[in-house]
């Protein structure tokens, strides 16, 4: 997962990353404050947006309320940079009827035996017999809910606060991202495979509940709550292997590893280790789900590093192939020898730098004197002999000035 730092990369030329100018920190205080309160109004009123579409609609705004100052044109490069990122979200939405039909069978057993062999209970079973009250809710029944819940946003926030702040690292980061997601969507639909809860609800493990929500009903956020089951209705039901929740967890975790000191790297993963817990403790995945996404998320930041360093290799190879070409003619322009002494040169050349010596010699021709060598001063051929020999008309040689000059 190793990465050269994002100011070091050298990939493909990218739009050039926009600025704050124009907005005044007054100003973006203010925009984002009230971002922020539409923000909250609409989670309590309607719910958490949990769809990819809405959140990364509300992404934009929230890129609007931070450079308010910009002119309407330059919000138009978010719609323009991110359209490829929400065209494939939509064909993500899609996936989940493609997966899953009324005659999948999906995978489980397999996953129940890993998970046993390494714990030797099922993790999911074992965390809700000594933590799960059904008649109370307990401060990491709230927590959990919270950390559920940033899987739908924190992914399309930090994708978003890059593209503010550096083009190239949110390329880099969506290469990845995308590459991830597109690998755990095309897993799903060639082996479907069934989580904790849905083993519970057919009888293949002891009861456990789905926990993910609950939290918010503590907190009074009845339309978060309900917002969130809605969604877990339809969703995918058999995209358990592998987990995406906790592969994007440590998508956005080791994204930034490497580019923060070692200081930091405690910090960064306490956010998949809770997801972890979270997970399986609210019955929604796997340990072996986790592996299984951690796995994904390796071969994705490899793969994709690959990649860019073969980009840049063969960028770098054309450069220079551009750059020797050119520095070869300009070298060729300053050492080039006069067009009579170079017998290689091309006849469009000999024609083009012959021309001058040809028009002085018509000079001379036409002045009555003989030619002399070529790139010589006209009158050289008259003052050069002592005489010009010539015939009068009767034929007689005579010794004198060239005669025809009128």
């Amino acid at each position: 997962m190793t990465q050269p730092p994002i100011s070091a990369r050298a990939d493909a030329p990218l739009p050039e990353t926009p600025n704050s100018g124009g907005t005044s920190r007054r100003r973006r205080i203010i925009g984002v404050s009230v971002v922020g309160a539409l923000f909250v109004a609409w989670c309590v009123t309607v719910g958490l947006p949990t769809d990819p579409i809405l959140a990364s609609i509300w992404l934009w705004v929230l890129t609007i309320g931070w450079n308010n100052g910009r002119h309407w044109t330059h919000h138009l490069r978010f719609l323009r940079d991110w359209l490829p990122v929400l065209i494939f979200l939509v064909l993500y939405s899609y996936s989940r009827g493609w997966a899953y039909t009324s005659t999948t069978v999906p995978h489980v057993y397999e996953m129940l035996a890993i998970d046993h062999a390494i714990f030797g209970v099922t993790p999911t079973v074992w965390l809700q017999q000594h933590l799960y009250d059904p008649n109370h809710i307990h401060p990491w029944d709230v927590a959990v809910s919270f950390v559920y819940f940033s899987h739908f946003v924190t992914v399309y926030i930090v994708a978003a606060v890059l593209w503010l702040r550096n083009r190239s690292a949110w390329a880099a980061f969506m290469r990845r991202w995308m590459l991830l997601t597109f690998a755990g969507v095309a897993t799903y639909i060639l082996w479907p495979a069934a989580p904790p809860w849905w083993a519970a609800k057919y009888g293949l493990i002891e009861p456990v509940a789905r926990l993910s929500s609950r939290g918010f009903n503590a907190l009074g956020l009845h339309g978060a709550g309900n917002m969130l089951n809605h969604a877990q209705l339809g969703a995918n039901p058999v995209a358990a292997m592998p987990s995406l929740h906790f592969a994007f967890s440590l998508c956005v975790a080791g994204f930034f590893m490497t580019q923060l000191r070692k200081r930091w790297i405690p910090l960064l993963a306490l956010y998949p280790l809770a997801m972890a817990f979270t997970l399986s403790y609210c019955g929604e995945h796997h340990v072996t789900d986790m592996i299984a996404g951690a796995l994904y998320v390796l071969a994705s930041f490899v793969l994709v590093s690959v990649g860019e360093r073969l980009w840049r290799r063969r960028r770098t190879r054309r450069l220079l192939r551009t750059a020797e070409t050119i520095r070869a003619d300009a070298g060729a322009d300053r050492t080039a020898a006069p067009v009579e002494l170079d017998r290689t040169a091309r006849p469009a050349d000999l024609d083009r730098t012959a021309a001058p010596v040809e028009l002085d010699r018509a000079a001379e021709v036409e002045a009555g004197a003989a030619p002399g060598p070529a790139g010589t001063d006209p009158g050289a051929g008259a003052s050069g002999s002592a005489a010009t020999a010539e015939r009068d008309p009767a034929g007689a040689p005579v010794s004198g000035p060239p005669a025809g000059r009128g």
